[in-house]
């Protein structure tokens, strides 16, 4: 007999978390909004930290939301933002507030860790690309700096891997949040050990790899009966964010390249084996994990955080504007009056990016964009330009293959403005949606985990009948090609 199930998935963003609910009758899923909360990370005492004890605060919140509701939840699963980990000592508990990735204590650390396993090798090793905030340069600043906590830890837990720990008290390593940290071997699926040694960083911390689909365990006693629910299925889903939604995406053309998009854009295409060769790393993509032991072979892009900070700024200074308003006022600007590298490091942290946006034109002899309307618009035109530059290498340097079509997923998909900006600068069809495909791979994820779902091509079955794409072809193919001779005399030189 056919039954429905109630799916709760817990999506965690950078500035923001969700309990998204999936009902799913075994053919079709409908995804809905069961609470949603601030994530608001904190300065305290010289770091910059997240507030695990809110978001764990806010996670109960949602389970008593659901009881009151009179919904019997069948199983639950985290995703996040990768990287970040809490560490845990040997009475299980947690060691302070885990650091934000975007705190300074890893500043110039990736040279530092050069003199211990020079670039090439450690790319060979890992297949990671490089940024400041992996992982592996925050423990490694952590021992430099003689951190007490690192040498008191028994285990590390990735943002995911802790929240489930909150609830069920059971520890482990879930594959695709575990590939983000610059830690693992990609061809073996599993810890790099001797790269861990020669870091000095000690291997008791680093807990079982376990699959996506995994069962973690069930919800602690006093929380089920704190929160008025049963005792739930807690799995280990594909936790890394990203990895949530490529899951989710509705596949038809084989030849595709996908674009998960937020305040990060992950560009990539999904790969059977790890690439690591000099190529891959020199454009920085990456090999993270995927669903089924897939390989997803990205570009970590800045994406719409860069907006997302201009708008902060905006709101603090005059009258708050919302996104839709200031896409609005970017339709009207001109079109290609100035070119950034949206990747370059002045745009990685917070507070006036409207300044810096101005402060990198003026520097570069470009006409300085001074409207909220120009200074948007010309955001969101480097970011199709960065989106085709990633494209032509991805293709070129490392499938050897033509991408026919480019998948948007994540609420920047609803960004129609940038999607045909996007088909325009890369001269081939974009299909964007479903905008919650991290909800919906998470939720997806834990029906195969119970066994519901065979496999990623029944999952992705499912999204295709459930939820609605839009196609867009290129119609301005010529003024782009133009810009992007002018972006890349800009941004190369």
């Amino acid at each position: 007999m056919k039954r429905n199930y109630n799916f709760l998935a817990f999506d965690f963003g950078a500035s923001s978390g969700r309990a998204m609910l999936g009902a799913f009758d075994g053919e079709r899923v409908e995804i809905r909004e069961l609470h949603r909360f601030l994530n608001e990370p904190v300065e305290l005492a010289g770091r910059f930290t997240w507030d695990v004890p809110r978001l764990f605060f806010e996670m109960k919140h949602a389970l008593n939301k659901a009881a009151k509701e009179g919904l019997q939840i069948d199983a639950i699963g985290i995703d996040t933002w990768g990287v970040d980990f809490g560490l845990i000592d040997k009475n299980g508990h947690l060691l302070g507030l885990p650091v934000h990735y975007r705190d300074h204590r890893t500043d110039g650390m990736m040279e530092k860790a050069f003199e211990v396993m020079p670039k090439e090798e450690l790319f060979r090793h890992t297949g990671i690309g490089f940024t400041q905030y992996n992982t592996l340069y925050q423990l490694y600043a952590m021992k430099l700096e003689g951190d007490p906590t690192l040498e008191a830890a028994q285990r590390l837990l990735f943002t995911p891997d802790l929240l489930a720990y909150l609830l069920t008290g059971r520890m482990g390593a879930e594959y695709t949040i575990a590939s983000t940290s610059q830690l693992l071997d990609p061809f073996k699926r599993d810890w790099d050990f001797d790269l861990i040694d020669r870091f000095g960083l000690p291997r008791r911390i680093f807990a079982p790899i376990q699959m996506p689909g995994t069962v973690r365990g069930t919800l602690l006693p006093s929380i089920a009966k704190e929160c008025g629910v049963s005792e739930i299925p807690v799995i280990a889903v594909t936790s890394h964010d990203t990895a949530s939604a490529v899951a989710a995406i509705p596949v038809a053309d084989p030849d595709f390249a996908y674009i998960s998009s937020g305040t990060w854009s992950l560009l990539g295409a999904e790969v059977s084996t790890p690439l690591c060769e000099p190529g891959v790393m020199n454009a920085n993509y990456t090999n993270e994990g995927g669903v089924g032991g897939s390989i997803r072979l990205l570009k970590n892009i800045m994406g719409l955080w860069i907006i997302q900070e201009c708008k902060r700024e905006w709101d603090r200074r005059a009258d708050a504007v919302s996104f839709s308003q200031i896409v609005e006022m970017a339709e009207r600007a001109e079109p290609f009056i100035a070119f950034i590298d949206v990747d370059d490091p002045c745009f990685l942290a917070p507070n006036d990016m409207p300044a810096r946006i101005q402060e990198y034109c003026r520097r570069t002899g470009q006409r300085v964009p001074a409207s909220r309307g120009e200074i948007a618009r010309v955001v969101y035109e480097n970011l199709a330009l960065k989106y085709r530059w990633a494209i032509e290498r991805l293709e070129n340097d490392m499938l050897k293959k033509r991408v026919n079509v480019l998948h948007i997923v994540g609420g920047g998909s609803k960004n129609e403005m940038l999607n045909r900006f996007t088909a325009d600068a890369i001269d081939r069809a974009v299909v964007a949606g479903p905008d919650e495909g991290t909800a919906i791979g998470n939720v997806l994820v834990q029906a195969m985990g119970l066994g519901v779902l065979k496999d990623v091509s029944a999952l992705r079955r499912v999204v295709g009948v459930s939820f609605p794409t839009r196609r867009l072809e290129p119609e301005n193919v010529r003024a782009w090609n133009a810009a992007y001779a002018k972006y890349l005399e800009m941004v190369e030189r």
